[in-house]
């Protein structure tokens, strides 16, 4: 059960912030100053921070840096109203997970919440890649650099989601393990995960690939084949080399 850390002085707020989080099956820590969010993130070790930016005595932005500082894997998100955004753009550019405006609506931040977590996880253990179906889904993305963060981060705000994802880089920089981490963290985890290299196959025979063909379709289709998508049935189809495809 992950433990989220809510810091805003007002008190409504981190009431019902607490009574929705809970019924989410989340466990809740709430402080109202910067400095008593510092010692509980010391003492407690959350699992995620939301903080707001204007807090008495030391502001959101300076409890933002110290708390980075000492724990630079701690995902953390912002809150801030109209106002404050620029401090809020600012404490992203230096690692801060994601920053929301308030009001806010209680879906969105649901979903951004569950992103933070998920890149979190990535973030302290980017090696565990979980024990998918698929034993290719174990191999690791090694890298606890800056800009490797940011991978982690990406992987766990898209990982939640259904979205199309398009992965690129240069060959060998691990787009399909970036690609698994995503599978074995989605809701399609227990589902097949197909693996199609676009520019090994034919231009003429890639269509009979992603969506197979019936019985008689065309000559010397002696039965029905399926295709990719369809074998894949609810779960991850990783096109490889897209950007190549015929």
């Amino acid at each position: 059960m992950s433990t989220i850390l809510i810091v805003d002085d007002d008190d409504q707020l981190r009431r019902s912030f607490r009574k929705l989080l809970t019924e989410e099956g989340y466990t809740v820590e709430s402080a109202a100053s910067g400095e008593a969010a510092v010692q509980k993130v010391q003492k407690q070790a959350p699992d995620l921070v939301i903080l707001d930016m204007r807090l008495p005595g030391q502001s959101g932005i300076e409890s933002f840096r110290v708390i980075h500082g000492f724990e630079p894997k701690l995902p953390i998100i912002i809150m801030t109203a109209y106002g404050t955004t620029e401090n809020a753009i600012e404490a992203t550019k230096l690692g801060a997970f994601d920053y929301v405006l308030k009001p806010f609506e209680v879906p969105a931040m649901l979903t951004v919440i569950a992103q933070a977590l998920e890149a979190g996880r990535f973030m302290r253990s980017p090696v565990d890649m979980g024990g998918g179906p698929d034993p290719a889904s174990r191999e690791a993305i090694i890298g606890r650099s800056r800009p490797m963060q940011e991978v982690y981060k990406a992987i766990g705000r898209v990982s939640p989601t259904d979205a199309t994802v398009l992965i690129r880089g240069a060959s060998g920089t691990g787009k399909e393990l970036v690609a698994r981490a995503i599978y074995t963290h989605s809701l399609r985890a227990e589902r097949p995960f197909q693996v199609i290299n676009c520019v090994a196959i034919p231009e003429s025979l890639l269509e009979s690939e992603l969506f197979g063909y019936e019985r008689g379709a065309f000559t010397g289709a002696a039965h029905r084949r399926l295709g990719k998508i369809e074998q894949a049935n609810g779960g991850t189809v990783f096109l490889d080399e897209i950007g190549d495809m015929p």
